[in-house]
């Protein structure tokens, strides 16, 4: 990388050119006339892709070098997008801009930037005419080592889908979760261009982008690949509601996990890749705390899953090795599932009793919207947790735990007990866009 370059300066980010071979995808990308940026993703078994597939699987690699470009413009967010291979059509060129514009919303806040109306893809190519491929009837199943998608295998073992879990990258955590599943597994490996490292070391602009895009189109080529015809992530409603507003615009940090990507996503894959790949969120329709309830009864998982973003002994003996007890996610867990399970095996699980600590308050008023907003993480709605709060503080068992009795003193009479009920978050919404071949599937959860 040049070492006269200033990221921040720059005027111009370029989709240089993409190719395949022997399994490994090459993404290639760079500002102004500056250094090639050259991400590889590794597709393990790399079977032949068959003739009849081909056009498909180029039309899905376009896709992800465009989708993955996101973590290097956002290095420099220049004023200018360059296609190399010319104009996209108005549906890929809506679809990325987007990805780029909410996808990018909480790293456009933190840094104190404004992007609406600087991220334009070039459009006026014109959109292909796809059909069907007859793709293997077996689903995609993404593991993220949380309870989340092992509710959804769960669910799809449940009715004899046949899946594979797959995940990207090196997690020991998830790799001993999708063992744990018992179904065939499916690891591939994602490396960033080394010069995005560098680009940072010179001042380029940092922050979170939306990962779940990125992996969606790396499975969607992985799925013309292999032979797939869904890939089912399980992502609940929750994800598609903001963190925050700013200055006009919702901030929300699980954008590329919400519905409205997922809509726009899975009807570009069935008009621009193949009308029978189905691309979904198998838990859609569910509330986070109707997901924990189905997880409930998973106890095979209890020792295995974890969905804390921060401890990084994550195989270790103790329970304190997989939950750092400090964390959004950690708290958001732990509440979670407080109403569905015996106490003692709840504190088992995490290894210690988060809501009877009075230094964890400020962590969990921020869940409940207390005179915070709701943390950047992947957690539930604010009124969600409240519920779950409330319906602990009518238990006896938890009613005299710190943070439980800090609540019926302090933020209970502030709060209207009408809305504090835990039904209604137990009821499936009508939102979903999940295949007819997997609705069963769908029915076996709630």
């Amino acid at each position: 990388m040049s070492k006269m370059i200033q990221p921040r300066l720059t005027q111009l980010f370029r989709f240089v050119r993409c190719s395949y071979a022997d399994g490994v995808a090459e993404l290639v990308y760079a500002f102004d006339d500056g250094e090639e940026l050259i991400e590889r993703i590794r597709f393990p078994h790399a079977p032949a892709i068959p003739a009849a597939r081909a056009a498909a699987f180029d039309a899905a690699l376009k896709l992800l070098h465009l989708i993955a470009g996101v973590s290097y413009y956002k290095a420099g967010v220049p004023p200018k997008i360059e296609v190399a291979s010319g104009p996209l059509d108005d549906a890929t060129a809506e679809l990325l801009d987007q990805l780029y514009l909410h996808g990018l919303a909480e790293f456009a806040y933190r840094n104190g930037l404004d992007l609406r109306g600087r991220i334009a893809f070039p459009r006026g190519g014109v959109a292909p005419t796809v059909g069907t491929l007859s793709l293997p009837k077996r689903t995609l199943v993404p593991i993220g080592g949380g309870k989340d998608s092992l509710v959804a295998v769960e669910a799809i073992k449940s009715i004899g889908g046949e899946a594979t879990a797959v995940w990207v990258g090196n997690s020991a955590l998830i790799a001993a979760c999708a063992e744990r599943t018992g179904l065939p597994t499916l690891n591939i490996q994602r490396e960033l261009a080394p010069g995005l490292f560098e680009l940072n070391r010179l001042g380029a602009w940092n922050g979170h982008i939306p990962v779940t895009a990125v992996n969606s189109a790396i499975l969607a080529v992985a799925a013309i690949l292999y032979g797939y015809d869904s890939i089912a992530f399980a992502n609940e409603r929750s994800a598609s509601a903001a963190t925050l507003e700013y200055e006009g615009q919702q901030v929300n940090h699980q954008w590329s996990k919400g519905y409205a990507f997922e809509q726009l996503l899975g009807n570009w894959l069935h008009t621009h890749v193949a009308s029978d790949l189905d691309y979904c969120s198998l838990l859609r329709p569910y509330s986070e705390l109707a997901i924990t309830r189905a997880f409930a009864k998973l106890t095979p998982y209890f020792d295995a899953f974890s969905s804390c973003n921060r401890n990084f002994k994550l195989l270790g003996p103790k329970p304190a090795d997989r939950w750092c007890g400090q964390c959004p996610k950690c708290h958001f867990v732990f509440l979670a599932l407080a109403p569905f399970l015996p106490k003692p095996r709840l504190l088992s699980i995490f290894g210690r009793n988060l809501l009877d600590d009075e230094n964890q308050a400020a962590g969990f008023d921020a869940l409940l919207e207390y005179q915070d907003h709701k943390p950047f993480e992947c957690v539930g709605e604010g009124a969600e947790a409240r519920a779950a709060m409330y319906a602990l503080s009518q238990r006896p068992e938890w009613q005299e735990d710190a943070l439980i009795e800090r609540f019926r003193s302090e933020i209970l009479p502030q709060l209207d007990a009408s809305q504090l009920a835990l039904e209604p978050w137990l009821e499936p919404s009508a939102e979903q866009r999940v295949s007819a071949r997997l609705q069963a599937a769908l029915a076996a959860i709630g």
